[in-house]
């Protein structure tokens, strides 16, 4: 049986006048019903571009190059603009990473969040209203009723992010994508958020993919996890595999950058070394060799294939060599 979602070798690229930007290159992964996929990686990896493409969204000039998009086998690349329209909102949900410019600011909030309702279900504005009422409350948002008559601008952070997770449950999509869904937001708000979402998770069976730059907070939420370099997907697997021994280096460098509380506080951190890439001029070979302390003669002469090193997967010769990263 097809996973509920399937990518397949997806590129996508932004014509600049510096050069053709390969914002995505050859991205390939699956998502199961109910699980929740965490999506890392440092900004500019293509986390955002990954999640735009799945949504047909890409703003221009950005433009698929290759690939499939597979909806319960339907792929989302060959489906016109009308047919997605039905399909965003209803069956794929985004949460944006920044909720004051994903509402608009002039229309109340209550309204903002039954507008799916109205667009793909066919609701009345009074029942649609009722709904999202209904759904503001279900995700912690105290005196909904009233609440739902306020413009964005007199919530907080936290309660605005809410209401964009409302206006994605509303139709009870198949996948729900939230893009840096706790930035900008204090530690306490984050958690209730996170916790939020796997409340969603539980309760509605939605499939959700997570996009961060904060491993701890994959750890914590994700079954698997895809970590990004440059475009690409340098290795995935269970986030529990990933986290115990990662199999790319530049996994197990992100992972020793992270402070930990039992290190020496006089200690210097461990930064990764190096700047990521030029995407209209990336590096020969494995992108992440100019950076790679494990760097061997063949990383910058050939690619990698993302191929099985232990359970997971990862792009990388050193480790499928049978070398470990220490």
């Amino acid at each position: 049986m097809p996973a509920l979602l399937e990518v397949e070798d997806l590129h996508a690229e932004f014509p600049t006048r510096a050069g053709v930007v390969g914002a995505v290159h050859g991205v390939s992964f699956s998502l199961e019903e109910g699980e929740t996929l965490g999506i890392v990686g440092e900004s500019g990896c293509g986390k955002t571009v990954t999640a735009l493409s799945l949504m047909r969204l890409l703003p221009r000039p950005g433009r698929i190059t290759g690939g499939a998009i597979r909806l319960r086998g339907r792929d989302l690349t060959q489906v016109s603009e009308s047919e997605m329209e039905d399909i965003r909102g209803a069956e794929i949900a985004m949460i944006f990473q920044d909720p004051m410019t994903s509402l608009n600011p002039v229309f109340r909030t209550g309204g903002q969040v039954a507008e799916p309702l109205r667009l793909h279900r066919q609701m009345g504005a009074g029942q649609a209203l009722a709904q999202a009422v209904e759904m503001l409350a279900k995700v912690g948002i105290p005196s909904a009723r009233k609440r739902a008559k306020d413009f964005p601008h007199q919530f907080s952070g936290g309660m605005r992010q809410r209401a964009m997770i409302a206006m994605g449950l509303t139709t009870a999509p198949a996948i729900l994508i939230a893009d840096e869904p706790t930035t900008a937001l204090d530690v306490t708000i984050q958690a209730q958020i996170l916790e939020l979402l796997k409340k969603v998770n539980r309760e509605f069976r939605t499939a959700t993919i997570l996009i961060t730059h904060n491993l701890g907070v994959v750890a914590g939420n994700c079954d698997r996890v895809l970590v990004m370099y440059a475009g690409e997907v340098v290795e995935s697997g269970a986030t529990s595999d990933v986290f115990k021994r990662p199999q790319h280096p530049y996994t197990w460098s992100l992972l020793r950058s992270i402070p930990r509380l039992d290190d020496d506080r006089r200690a210097p951190l461990k930064p990764i070394e190096g700047l990521p890439p030029d995407l209209s001029d990336p590096p020969s070979g494995c992108r992440f060799h100019p950076r790679c302390p494990f760097a061997i003669e063949r990383c910058p002469a050939e690619s990698p294939p993302l191929a099985a090193v232990g359970p997971q997967l990862a792009a990388c010769w050193v480790t499928q060599a049978g070398r470990e990263l220490r």
